[in-house]
């Protein structure tokens, strides 16, 4: 049997011919290399399964889902209140799945000389009241900040567990992309911003963050996964009950042994830490 595969700008799409059970995820960029990865090894033991995976953001996924052009929303935050609502009104009941865990790290350019800051601080900066490294004990150089658009789900959890559900500055930079933020952070000596522990590179740095007096950690899979570094979230799968029987197998999959070392390895931490 033939099988072909192609992979374009993020968008991963597998497809076996001839088999009859398809299944469409869509949604957080950050669970994206995770469910690539575990679509790919779930299709290679189950011939009658045909697995596409896209990103776009945690909104988008949801919004999938309540229109119907998805069978698994990713998402890497909780549902809102209006989209409960939403998917109330349809009657229709759903599932929400763990199916790992993220720490989301705070990166800068190599070349900035801070390499820890606390989450006053942080909150600070992306608000617009700090504006200027010398403030936190940097070189003179004006801070360019980063975010992820409003539709991703780590920018809701970052606004809300590290700003405190304050607003972004107005002159904070909306990036399509975590790609587009370690690319942009990259090449911009007086920039931060702020992405998944496991799309971390060399090209940026990654600070510690203090979210009690003086008790600074790095981000790193062991400090995620002993509960010391302070910004980990769960990440979900949100499905309806009614597709249980197409989906539940790759569902049942991703919380296997196997599937859960696939956790590991992409570089998030398992559900049972």
């Amino acid at each position: 049997m033939k099988k072909t595969l192609s992979v374009l700008a993020g968008i991963l799409l597998i497809s076996q011919v001839g088999f009859s059970q398809k299944v469409v995820v869509k949604g957080s960029d950050t669970c994206l290399p995770l469910v690539q990865k575990e679509a790919e090894t779930f299709m290679k033991t189950n011939k009658g399964t045909s697995i596409s995976v896209t990103g776009g953001g945690s909104g988008v996924g949801i919004a999938a889902l309540l229109s119907g052009s998805t069978d698994i929303a990713m998402a890497s935050r909780s549902l809102k209140m209006d989209e409960k609502m939403k998917l109330n009104a349809t009657k229709k009941a759903y599932n929400e799945t763990t199916i790992g865990w993220d720490a989301l790290a705070v990166i800068v350019n190599p070349s900035n000389k801070v390499g820890k800051l606390t989450r006053q601080q942080l909150e600070d900066i992306f608000t617009g009241k700090i504006t200027n490294w010398k403030q936190v004990g940097g070189a003179d150089l004006k801070i360019v900040v980063y975010s992820r658009e409003s539709s991703s789900g780590t920018y809701e959890f970052f606004k809300d567990h590290v700003m405190q559900k304050r607003n972004f500055a107005n002159n904070v930079l909306s990036m399509p992309a975590t790609g587009a933020i370690i690319q942009s952070v990259s090449q911009t000596k007086g920039a931060i911003g702020y992405v998944g522990l496991a799309y971390l590179e060399k090209k940026v740095k990654a600070v510690s963050v203090a979210f009690e007096e003086g008790k600074y950690v790095q981000p790193s899979f062991a400090n995620a996964h002993n509960g010391t570094y302070p910004i980990v979230r769960p990440l979900y799968f949100y499905t309806l009950k009614s597709s249980d029987k197409q989906i539940g197998p790759f569902v049942k999959f991703i919380l296997s042994a196997k599937g859960q070392a696939i956790v590991k390895q992409v570089g998030y931490i398992p559900v049972k830490k």
